[in-house]
């Protein structure tokens, strides 16, 4: 039964990438490897955010949160998607942990941003239902990616707690505060 799900979510994704134009990420100009000591490639080659990237985003979003007076809960994706940190505010909403989380994850899976999901996904739209794969998606914004200094995908940040407009604003400062 588990198969059959998994080679469906996998024709699903495959159809809504041929519908949508969305591509893998991984670039045929991009190194697939890492260099060892004898100049072999040894592994993948994706920049992956460090533990100290990922707490100066959280960090940054923090601050922005007690500018802007709000109270939120922000999680920290790596390139794989796995959650690499994460913080809850004094007194932000229980309820938006696993949002942060998701619009963090939602955001690394597809390569862009959740408020650009969000639009691809209502009613008539090429991804209207996305939100229902992949164990549950967060398709409005608040999920931003995080890239490197040459534009590489190193992870993503998920914010929650107040208005999606705010929401988007915190997670925009933390994605750039590298």
């Amino acid at each position: 039964m588990k198969i059959r799900r998994l080679i469906a979510a996998s024709i699903l994704l495959l159809g809504i990438g041929v519908m949508t134009g969305l591509r893998t990420t991984a670039r045929v100009d991009e190194p697939v490897g890492i260099q060892n000591k004898g100049g072999h490639l040894s592994a993948i080659n994706r920049p992956d955010i460090s533990l100290d990237q990922a707490n100066l985003a959280i960090d940054t979003a923090i601050a922005k949160s007690v500018e802007l007076g709000v109270k939120m809960d922000i999680a920290v994706v790596d390139v794989g998607g796995s959650l690499k940190a994460f913080a809850r505010m004094d007194d932000a909403c229980l309820g938006c942990i696993d949002i942060a989380i998701r619009k963090a994850r939602t955001a690394r899976l597809f390569d862009r941003s959740t408020g650009e999901l969000g639009k691809l996904s209502q009613p008539g739209g090429p991804l209207y239902a996305i939100e229902h794969s992949n164990e549950g998606l967060i398709t409005f914004p608040g999920g931003v990616l995080i890239k490197d200094d040459a534009g590489r995908i190193m992870g993503a940040i998920g914010v929650s707690g107040d208005t999606v407009e705010n929401d988007d604003i915190v997670a925009q400062a933390g994605a750039n505060a590298l």
